[in-house]
């Protein structure tokens, strides 16, 4: 069976006439969408694309299996707005909460999966940067916040009647000027080589960051230039500028949109996980069915890190 997240992948390609265009309509980065492609061809035992430099078109495969993919479509599409109204969907409002690097890099893909099964509940998504997301479902803000944790931690309790279910785990990676001889290595690097390294300080005083910070300075790292607000955007682009390393998750490094070199850090036991937080004593078909879009849609992130 084909996958239909890349059968739809097909098919925005198909109408887009380019695999950049098809991503950015798709809500994917285009090496995402790419790896996506590329699984389809190979479940297809066939090539689906022809590359070239205004674009690409389907071969005459492509065009054989997009036609069977939309009919495919439509009837999933169909199917979803029935089982909709079935379970309650045919109206009423989904209100999500997210932080920054989620919010650009993992969620538009799942509101788009959610708007096409559900296209009558109303979505409203808001910014809550971590911890405060949590806070605002249990006050009954939103129903459903994105949050995260990193390890080493301060345990933070969650708040009476809100549960937290964990969606991706990722590590956390040095990050570098482009050519610095700290990244120039394959290997995991040991932490103590960080030693007397300038150090962009990643939001010292926010509560998710605390614990990794202390393990930063006992391996020797020293504060350079201090980021008050959780914003990797700007530490990734002081990095770039050569201003000091820093250590951030990978999904960040990955998509940095200032040129920054990456590695892996020994022995990888500095994490960040990504959680979904709801209220579990409540029925909520909405928010059940958008969590399950979000483990499906956050799982292939994982795989494709």
């Amino acid at each position: 069976m084909y996958d239909p997240t890349r059968l739809a992948a097909l098919v925005a390609v198909s109408e887009a006439g380019s695999i950049t265009r098809a991503a950015e309509r798709l809500g994917y980065t285009v090496p995402a969408l790419s790896q996506q492609l590329a699984k389809l061809e190979r479940e297809a035992g066939a090539a689906l694309l022809v590359r070239h430099h205004r674009g690409a078109r389907l071969t005459g495969a492509g065009e054989l299996l997009v036609g069977h993919a939309r009919r495919v479509l439509d009837e999933m599409e169909r199917a979803r707005h029935e089982l909709a109204r079935f379970a309650g969907l045919s109206g009423g409002r989904l209100r999500v909460g997210t932080f920054q690097t989620a919010g650009i890099h993992l969620l538009p893909p799942v509101l788009t999966a959610f708007r096409r099964a559900h296209p009558e509940v109303e979505l409203t998504v808001t910014d809550h940067e971590p911890p405060f997301g949590v806070a605002a479902v249990a006050a009954g803000e939103i129903d459903l916040a994105l949050t995260h944790t990193y390890e080493p931690a301060d345990p933070l309790p969650l708040p009476s009647g809100v549960s937290a279910e964990p969606v991706l785990v990722e590590e956390l990676v040095l990050v570098t000027q482009p050519g610095h001889a700290l990244t120039s290595g394959t290997s995991r690097l040991p932490p103590a080589e960080l030693a007397g390294q300038p150090l962009i300080s990643m939001a010292p005083d926010h509560p998710p960051r605390h614990a990794v910070e202390r393990a930063l300075a006992r391996a020797g790292a020293t504060p350079s230039v201090v980021v008050g607000t959780p914003g990797y955007v700007l530490v990734c682009a002081l990095v770039s500028a050569g201003l000091g390393v820093a250590v951030v998750p990978e999904m960040v490094a990955r998509t940095a949109s200032t040129p920054v070199g990456m590695r892996l850090l020994d022995p990888g036991d500095l994490r960040r996980t990504i959680s979904v937080s709801y209220r579990a004593e409540e029925s909520n078909a909405a928010a059940d069915s958008f969590r399950a879009l979000l483990r499906g849609a956050f799982g292939r992130s994982a795989s494709t890190n």
